[in-house]
Parts: structure tokens; C-alpha cells; sequence
């Protein structure tokens, strides 16, 4: 097919009935990349020869050089097929655009697959048929359930089975049998999952009613009930259109390396006539447990076998076909192909085989010839693409008005932007709503307005034929340090010398780099020139001048997605995936949406994003320093043209990149040096996050305080003026990980009372390496108080938990954290921290009162706590799991101080914030002090022949093995294990140096686990004194870990340093 113009594309963009919007989702190395590569050559972008090798949507670099993509890359492809506008008309050709986005299936770039399935309306889902169903198989269904996205499942890289496994078509049928029951449980299980959670919500709404009625029962009496039970009436849903099924079409069988693909229904078509019945009905029964009587032609069920042993219909007539293609074109066990056979394939399909192929020594092209004759991969893809999977506005239309439930200040959105979307409204006077899923950074260069068009000029080709000539001259010089030796004359030294000048750096013009917006248009019509408003991501329509005030943005260019390179637009009509220009500097940080109006628009940039949050930080600095400015400028570029990079500055002046791993950051950190920022940067050993938690061990010191008991502390101001008693306690596990969780909550629970709204310059945002697993769901205040009351009031030590939760004063870090200050005073001065229990002690005392009482320095107490949680006494990390009383605060009587009780608060305020956290800090340490460390869970598939070295991996860096199963019919096993993030980093290379490549590891952040070890442990029982020593000969893990943080962050070390394997100091000479 040649290659089709801009023009005819931006053309097909005016139907929205014939463009299909889809991207490809998979785990990594399933073949995504190398299955565009076909589609691609249909549209002649690339040779068919080079499908599958050239891997055309990986533009960058290093993509090509490790072989797998990092960034979702787009691109229209033009397809024509012959339809049927009814049963009895003659089919006419029809043309389609397909919008296709290539996303990645590493782990670390998860946020790129969730930046993709937002613009799209149907997914085509790899699973390699070898390896089967892994960790981001799971993933990307998932994103596909909750994007409401239509699946379309491809079984990839069939070869193998033929190849590698050596199965035979039998073997195969029930392997592919397994593989489809694994890829239908997934799904399974979240239609499971959604049907519990609607069950739960039913009943308790069928609770709030029936309580309703016993309290209103006479007046609910006159009105009926009937209407109420008709309303609440459980609706049963069928899941039955959920699952893929070959015999429904939505299963492609195929191989993208050697160029082939199938439905059913293809073979369907081919066997009608042959068999003598109908399509439709051959279509039910070639998949699934139907036998061939091979005598009277007949289909049978497994009822009316009688014991004969028959083959399943797929395995006659579909799958021992393809196995006899590769028998006559490869061969078995490395023998030459069958020629007989070949030529009586070849005749029985009407195929013609060009000579020169037939007499290669290349097999695999033999195969891809024969196979793109019968069954071309693009054919079998593409049809079901437009067969199975939504237009634009069926899309819209489903899955819309559920996402729009779920957007911030739903009940706002005007009606007529709404129906707009839903009804996918595209003419110009109607309202515009364009959702921008990620920023992506082009050069200047790279924009087709900058790009020449047509033919060069004779003297332009000699001129770049010249300086090609000194260029490579240049380069083979510098390679071997003689450029003089490689010059053909002296002409070309001296051009040689003159690139060499021309191409200096410091004389290099810089590219600027521009970032165009990656956006899908939901309803209007946007032209070049157009003004339109860009929303922040926590604009409301319910309050749409809140500050930050909506920008307005002229949008400046409109461009057309054609991989690595972008073609101009004047106009997009809705339901169609474009880049826009024009919004550097309107305020879009990562993605946003850009509307016509502002009163009743819809902001879909506030919809729960999937993506996993960044867990590797590492400090950054330029390696001259007078490049710190480019340095700063850069990462913002980055932060912006990256999904899931985040970057901080502390305030001990360090520049901090956050990513998601280790090979996320090695990404950017290119990017940063050869684009962004344009200078060299060094960057520092990964920053790992600990936390810090106290636990009642069998084992512990005597308390520091016996009489007041252990973990209580007296603290005395350095003036004397002020005593502070605190108790500290460890917390329940389970109270711990329910404040983990909904963080969230317990953040919407302060930003109801009135200590939050004189707080709100404060950071709101949970710390970046938080836990990732946030309720969904915000529970009230009251839902809060009572499970808490429930967890704390149940199980061991439940009487001193008793009361608590009433008296519960704040939650820290951060005022949302999973600590709790807890008021034991007598009087109750505290402001209690759920509304209905709030003390208004605090607020009613009087600030000019002459006498300074407990209540003025509260909020200094509440601070000191935040503060002692925030950085702990092990290493300054987040505290996690702790519970502090304040039993009393006692004022000492000034003697000869006339001054009002506000001054002597206001002079008392550091000493009594210092004090309270150190009192807090003693407490801490007065029980079993632990670390918890930062875990990711492993997922690796290896052979049997490499298991032994990825234990062996495992084992050296600290890993915990969890599971082990064997993949049923491959020689593969998944493993699965823990390992800390603090070991990880060269975990993926040294897995693969030690297996040979043979072992791929996806590491995904869990949370923290504590390590039961006690930093401050030394020997001091006779037991361990007798087999350890005094100073105890085993190394301490948790000290060393805690060591290294104190050391990075510039704290005093203690311990014995032992200098190891001592010698006298020499001289090299001597």
C-alpha cells in the first residue's frame, strides 16, 4: 500500500464513525512494539521485510538499545476494508483511521500506560502464549476496567510453542485453553470485586432505611413503602459480555515476529464451503470442546463421541495447518523444510511464492512470505479493531457518564457541556472540552514548521554530501587518534579540521526544546488561533474562580501524531487524539483539561489517576557550578514532560529528583543531560526512605524511669518556667495500617475544623513516599472515630485504650499521619480533633489574662509533636505507629513579672516545642526502637536450569522469597519475593549478568515492613556476653542502615569505628 498523505488523514479525522482510537497494552518484552511494526508497513512507513525488526515507535536512543519502550508514542494509520452496508448489497470499500498509541510495559513507566488508556476508547491486550499471564498483565486489565475501555485480546508469539516448546498441536490447544481461563479469572476477579463492593453499599443503604422507617414510622406509614423497595431492589448483573472468547472475535492468535495473525472467523470463511456449513454456525463451534467426524463431515459435541478418540475442531483444522507451514518452509529439530510439502500448501491456498524466495537459504523469509500471503497479521488485527471495538461515539456514550461521576463537582458541570461529551457534539458552536494526558518535550528542529519540504537542490545535496564526508572523517579520526592518517587528501583534513570547529559546543546553537500537549478532543471543535481556558488540576465548577484563577491559552499549532514525526493541523473535531502548542506557561503541570468556558466546566485531570507514585530520590548537582541555573530550568522541563518524575527542593539546599525506579531515573537523568538542561550533571547516591516505629519486645532494657513506668518522661523548659509529662505507647498494627490507609480521610477530617483553615499554607500534600495505597473511599468523621474506638477497644491491652479515641487531639506527621496525641490531662485543655468532641478551652481563654495557664502553650505542645514525628530520634525519618499522652503541663509562678499571659507564651514558645519533642524522643527510645524498611515486591520468571543463581541474587541482597509455582506446561517458574529498596539498586543487572538475560526482575513498591532487629543492641545478658562478647561479633542491619542515614544527612555517628585489616602506613617507594 503507498504511503497516504496528511491530507487523507486529516480528512478521515472528519467522520467520527470510521476512527477508532486504541493503544496497546502489555507486559514488557510481549511484543507490542514489534506488532505496530506490521500495521505500520501497510501504510508503506516501513519495509514489511523490517516489521518487527526496526521497532519504528521506539525513537529514542536508548530504546533501541535495550530494546524496550519507555515512552507511549502515537500515530495515525489509514486502513480500507470491504463492507456490506446490508446483507444483500455488494460490499463497497470503506475507509478508516486508526489513532494507534504504543505504550510501554515496564514497571517503571506504568504512569506512560495510564497517560495512554485516558485518550483512548478500546485496548488491544498482548499476552505472550509462553510465558502467559504476569504482574503488568494484571496491571494494564486493570486499567482497562476502570478506564471502561473495550478489551481485544491478542495471544502473541504462538511461534514459540512450535519452536521452543516443541508442543504439539494437541498440547498446544490445551495450553492455549489454560492461557485464556488465566487472562478470563483476571478479569473475573474484578467484576467480583466491584459486585462485592455494590453489595456492601446496597445493604447499607437497605440499614439507613430500615433505621429511617423505626424512627419515622408513622409518617413513612401514610406515604407507602412500596416505592422505597422498588428503588432499593438489588440489581443482578451478567458478566457474560466480560470475557474473551474466540468464537465471540475478540481473540487474535498470531505471531508479530513472523508476520501472521487469525480469528476464528477468518478460518471460518475459508472452511464454509469445504464443509458445507453456514459461517455464523462453524464460527460457535472451532473453538471448544467440538470434534470433526472425519466420515460424514459432521460436527460433534463431547456427547456424542462414543469413545472415539477425535481431535477438537481447532486442532484439525486450524492449528495443524499452522504447524504445517512451519513444517515445510523450517523444518523440525534444525532439518531443511519439506519442498514437497510446501508446494502442496502453496497450491491448496492459491498462493504464489516468488522463485528468488524459494531458492533463499533464508527460512524465516520463506515463513513470512508464505504467512503475510494466507494470513497477514494487519488483516486479522485491523478488522477486529473496527468489528469489535467502539468508534469515538459509541465510546463516549458508555463511558462517559460514569467517569463524569467521579470528576470534582459533578453536580456544577453545566448540562450543556455534558451532553456535549456524552452525545459527542462536534460543531463549532458547541462547547469545547480537550483532555491533555501528559506534556511532550520536542525540539525545535522536529517541528514540521521547521522542517523542509520537498526535494533538496543539487548544490544543497553536494553541500550536505560534503559535510557528511568530513563529519565521518572527523569521527574515525578522534576514534583512533590519528586524523591526519584517515584523511583521503588534504582537502578533506581541512574540511575535517573545520567541522571539528564548526562543531563545537560552544558554538552549537541550542535547540530549544518546546512541549506540545498529548490531548483527545471530547466534544466541538478546536482551530488554530482559538482561545481556551486551562483548568488546574483541583478546579471545581462549583467554586470556578477560586484561586488559582483559570488561564486563558491561545492555542498556537495543532499537530497530527505520526510517531517520531508531527504533521500540521488547522483543525480537530471531537474524538480525535492530537498535539496541541500553546500552553507553556498556562499553568498545565502534567496533564489538565482545557475548556471554551469556564462557569460549569468539567475539569478531567481531577480523575483518580492509576499511576504508581515515585519511591527513588536522588540528589542532584551540576558539575560546574555556574550551571546551577540551567540545572533548576532543566528539571522543571523535566517534571513537566515526565508523568511521573517529580522534583523537590530541600531545605538543606539539595535538589532532589524523584522516579519511579531505577531505570526511570536513568532515563532522566539522560534526558536532563542531553536535552533539558544542557550541561553535566552528577548525581548522588539514591536517597531510600526509612521510617522509624517503637514495638513492646521480649527482650528490653530496664525503663529509664521506674517509678512513673516506661515510656513516660518528665520535660522541664530550659528556663524552668514549664513542666511537660508525656507517655509515649506503641500503637495497635492494625490502627496503624487503618490511618495508613485513609490518610486521605483523616486529611479531609482537619480541613473541616478550624485548626485547619488558619493552617492552610501548610503543606497539604502527603509526603511523596507515603504509603500508595489510599482508601478510595472518604469515611466521615464519625465513620473514623467509631473504627478507630473499635480497633483500639479490641484485643490486647484494650483497657488503656479505653476513652481515647474522644480524647484524641491531633494526627501526625503533617496532621494526617499515623501517630496520635492523645489529651490525659485533668482539666481537658486540648481541642479535640473530631468536631462533635471539640473543646473550646483553648479558644475561650484569654490572651491578655495576667496569669499564663496550661491552655496558651497547646498549640505549642501539638507543634513539638508534629515535629518529634516528622524527624526521629533513630535518623531523622517519619515516625510511624506511636501514641503520645500528655499527662500534665505544670507552670511555674515568675517571680516579678507583670507582663500579660500572650508575651510570656510568646517567650516560652521554642522552649516548650524543644522540650516536647525531646520528651517525646526519650519515650521512644524507652521502648524497642525499630526500622522499617522501604520494600518492593519481585516478580521473576525463570527456567529451571538459572533458579538456583536468582535465589543466589535474592539471598545477597536480603530478598524474601514468598511464593514459588510452576508456569503449568512451560519450564518456566514465577517467583515471587520481597526485597528492600535499599538493596535494589543494581539488583536488575546483576540478576541478569548472574542468569545470562535469562531472568527478567519487575519490582513494584509495596509499603515498609519492620526490620525486627534494634538498632542500639549490644549484648547484656550472660548468655549473649558468653557467645558474643562485649561489643557483640555479628553485624546489626538495622545499625548499618541507620548509620548510613545519619552519615548522608550530616548527623553524629556513634560506635566503635574498627579500622579492618590494619597495617603501617607506607610509602608506595618503600
Amino acid at each position: 500500500m503507498p504511503v497516504v498523505s496528511p491530507e487523507k488523514l486529516a480528512k478521515l479525522q472528519q467522520n467520527g464513525d470510521d476512527v477508532r482510537n486504541i493503544c496497546i497494552l502489555a507486559h514488557v518484552d510481549h511484543g507490542k512494539t514489534s506488532l505496530t511494526d506490521a500495521l505500520l508497513a501497510t501504510n508503506g512507513i516501513i519495509s514489511p521485510k523490517l516489521a518487527g525488526k526496526i521497532r519504528y515507535l521506539d525513537s529514542r536512543p536508548d530504546e533501541q538499545l535495550r530494546g524496550i519502550t519507555m515512552e507511549s508514542s502515537a500515530i495515525s494509520l489509514y486502513f480500507s476494508m470491504l463492507r456490506k452496508s446490508s446483507p444483500e448489497a455488494s460490499p463497497e470499500a470503506k475507509e478508516y483511521l486508526i489513532n494507534l498509541i504504543d505504550s510501554p510495559g515496564h514497571i517503571d513507566f506504568s504512569s506512560e500506560v495510564s497517560t495512554a488508556s485516558r485518550l483512548c476508547d478500546g485496548a488491544v491486550v498482548l499476552v505472550d502464549a509462553v510465558e502467559g499471564v504476569c504482574s503488568q498483565t494484571v496491571t494494564v486489565l486493570r486499567q482497562t476496567w476502570t478506564e471502561k475501555l473495550k478489551p481485544l485480546l491478542v495471544i502473541n508469539k504462538m511461534d514459540r510453542l512450535i519452536t521452543e516448546l516443541k508442543m504439539s498441536p494437541g498440547e498446544a490447544y490445551i495450553h492455549l485453553s489454560k492461557l485464556l481461563e488465566q487472562v478470563n479469572a483476571v478479569l473475573g476477579s474484578f467484576f467480583q470485586g466491584e459486585r462485592m463492593e455494590e453489595d456492601l453499599n446496597w445493604r447499607e443503604r437497605m440499614e439507613e432505611r430500615v433505621a429511617a422507617v423505626a424512627a419515622k414510622e408513622a409518617r413513612l406509614a401514610a406515604e407507602g413503602p412500596a416505592s422505597d423497595s422498588d428503588e432499593l431492589a438489588f440489581h443482578e448483573r451478567d458478566d457474560e459480555e466480560l470475557y474473551f472468547a474466540p468464537e465471540k472475535n475478540n481473540v487474535i492468535f498470531g505471531s508479530a515476529i513472523d508476520g501472521w495473525a487469525f480469528t476464528v472467523r477468518q478460518f471460518a470463511g475459508l472452511y464454509e464451503k469445504k464443509l458445507g456449513i453456514k459461517r455464523n454456525l462453524l464460527e460457535k463451534v472451532l473453538w471448544g470442546n467440538f470434534y470433526l467426524d472425519p466420515k460424514t463431515k459432521k460436527v460433534l459435541g463431547p456427547k456424542h463421541l462414543k469413545g472415539r478418540n477425535l481431535k477438537p475442531v481447532f486442532v484439525q483444522l486450524v492449528l495443524e495447518q499452522i504447524w504445517a507451514v512451519y513444517q515445510a518452509t523450517m523444518g523440525s529439530d534444525g532439518d531443511k523444510g519439506d519442498p514437497v510439502l510446501l508446494e502442496k500448501i502453496t497450491k491448496g491456498l492459491n498462493l504464489t511464492i516468488p522463485p528468488h524466495v524459494l531458492r533463499s537459504r533464508d527460512t524465516s523469509l520463506l515463513l513470512t512470505t508464505v504467512f503475510s500471503s494466507w494470513l497477514p497479521l494487519s488483516v486479522a488485527l485491523l478488522v477486529s479493531v473496527v468489528e469489535s471495538l467502539p468508534s469515538p461515539k459509541t465510546g463516549q456514550a458508555e463511558r462517559l457518564p460514569d467517569l463524569l461521576k467521579e470528576v470534582p463537582g459533578v453536580e456544577f458541570i453545566d448540562p450543556n457541556v455534558k451532553d456535549a461529551m456524552v452525545s459527542f457534539k462536534k460543531s463549532r458552536s458547541d462547547p469545547v472540552v480537550v483532555y491533555v494526558s501528559k506534556m511532550v518535550s520536542v525540539p525545535e528542529s522536529e517541528l514540521p514548521e521547521n522542517k523542509r519540504r520537498g526535494p533538496l537542490s543539487p548544490e544543497e545535496a553536494r553541500e550536505m554530501a560534503r559535510k557528511k564526508r568530513a563529519e565521518a572523517v572527523r569521527m574515525q579520526g578522534n576514534a583512533d587518534g590519528d586524523t591526519e592518517f584517515f584523511s583521503v587528501d588534504p582537502l578533506t583534513g581541512a574540511l575535517g579540521d573545520l567541522a571539528i570547529s564548526q562543531n563545537d559546543d560552544s558554538q552549537k546553537p541550542a535547540d530549544p526544546e518546546h512541549l506540545i500537549g498529548f490531548a483527545r478532543i471530547y466534544s466541538g471543535t478546536l482551530s488554530v488561533g482559538d482561545e481556551i481556558y486551562v483548568l488546574p488540576p483541583k478546579f471545581s465548577p462549583a467554586d470556578p474562580h477560586a484561586a488559582p484563577e483559570p488561564k486563558k491559552a491561545t492555542v498556537s499549532a495543532l499537530y497530527m501524531w505520526m510517531g517520531r514525526n508531527l504533521e500540521s493541523l488547522t483543525s480537530v473535531p471531537a474524538g480525535v487524539v492530537f498535539g496541541i502548542r500553546g500552553l507553556e506557561g498556562s499553568g498545565i503541570l502534567k496533564s489538565g483539561t482545557l475548556c471554551s468556558q469556564l462557569e460549569g466546566s468539567v475539569n478531567l485531570a481531577g480523575l483518580k489517576n492509576y499511576a504508581g507514585k515515585p519511591i527513588v530520590r536522588v540528589a542532584l548537582e551540576p558539575v560546574n557550578p555556574a550551571d546551577l541555573d540551567k540545572m533548576i530550568r532543566g528539571l522543571h522541563l523535566l517534571v513537566q514532560s515526565d508523568p511521573c518524575a517529580e522534583y523537590e527542593q530541600f531545605s538543606s539546599g539539595e535538589h532532589v529528583l524523584l522516579t519511579a525506579g531505577e531505570l526511570h531515573l536513568e532515563r532522566c537523568l539522560t534526558d536532563l543531560r542531553e536535552r533539558f538542561a544542557r550541561c553535566e550533571i552528577q548525581a548522588g547516591a539514591p536517597i531510600v526512605p526509612f521510617r522509624e516505629t517503637t514495638v513492646r519486645a521480649e527482650e528490653m532494657r530496664p525503663p529509664v524511669n521506674k517509678d512513673l513506668g516506661r515510656g513516660v518522661v518528665v520535660g522541664t523548659t530550659s528556663s524552668r518556667q514549664v513542666t511537660v509529662t508525656v507517655r509515649v505507647r506503641p500503637l495497635p498494627l492494625e490502627v496503624t495500617e487503618f490511618m495508613l490507609k485513609n490518610g486521605s480521610s483523616i486529611k479531609s477530617l482537619y480541613s473541616s475544623t478550624k485548626a485547619a483553615a488558619e493552617e492552610t499554607a501548610q503543606d497539604e500534600k502527603l509526603a511523596a513516599d507515603d504509603e500508595v495505597t489510599q482508601a478510595s473511599k472518604i469515611l466521615s468523621p464519625e465513620d473514623i472515630k467509631k473504627q478507630l474506638q473499635t480497633l483500639l477497644e479490641t484485643g490486647k491491652g484494650k483497657e488503656d485504650w479505653k476513652e481515647a479515641v474522644g480524647r484524641i487531639t491531633a494526627f501526625g506527621p503533617k496532621r494526617v499521619g499515623p501517630n496520635l496525641l492523645i489529651d490525659a490531662t485533668k482539666d481537658q485543655c486540648f481541642s479535640k480533633a473530631f468536631p462533635s468532641e471539640t473543646s473550646n478551652g483553648g479558644q475561650e481563654a484569654d490572651a491578655n489574662d495576667s496569669s499564663l495557664r496550661a491552655v496558651h502553650l497547646c498549640d505549642k505542645v501539638v507543634y513539638g509533636f508534629q515535629l518529634a514525628t516528622e524527624q526521629g530520634p533513630l535518623c531523622q525519618e517519619p515516625v510511624q505507629g506511636i501514641a503520645v499522652f500528655v499527662e500534665s503541663i505544670s507552670i511555674a509562678a515568675a517571680e516579678d513579672d507583670s507582663s500579660s499571659a500572650r508575651d510570656r507564651a510568646g517567650r516560652l514558645t521554642g522552649e516548650v516545642i524543644k522540650t516536647v519533642q525531646q520528651a517525646i524522643h526519650k519515650g521512644f527510645l524507652d521502648w524497642s526502637p525499630r526500622l522499617m524498611l522501604a520494600l518492593y515486591s519481585c516478580e521473576i520468571q525463570a527456567s529451571t536450569e538459572v533458579l538456583g543463581r536468582v535465589y543466589d541474587v535474592l539471598t545477597r541482597r536480603r530478598g524474601r522469597v514468598c511464593s514459588e509455582a510452576m508456569n503449568e506446561g512451560t519450564p518456566f517458574f514465577t517467583i515471587q519475593a520481597l526485597l528492600p529498596v535499599a538493596e535494589s539498586f543494581g539488583f536488575a543487572d546483576d540478576m541478569r549478568k548472574r542468569t545470562s538475560g535469562a531472568a527478567q526482575p519487575q519490582l513494584r513498591f509495596t509499603g515498609f515492613e519492620i526490620l525486627d532487629e534494634d538498632p542500639f543492641w549490644v549484648p547484656f545478658t550472660e548468655d549473649d556476653l558468653e557467645d558474643l562478647g562485649e561489643y557483640g561479633d555479628k553485624e546489626n542491619v538495622a545499625k548499618r542502615y541507620m548509620d548510613g542515614v545519619r552519615k548522608k544527612k550530616g548527623l553524629l555517628v556513634e560506635g566503635r569505628h574498627v579500622v579492618t585489616n590494619a597495617e603501617k602506613q607506607k610509602t608506595l617507594k618503600r
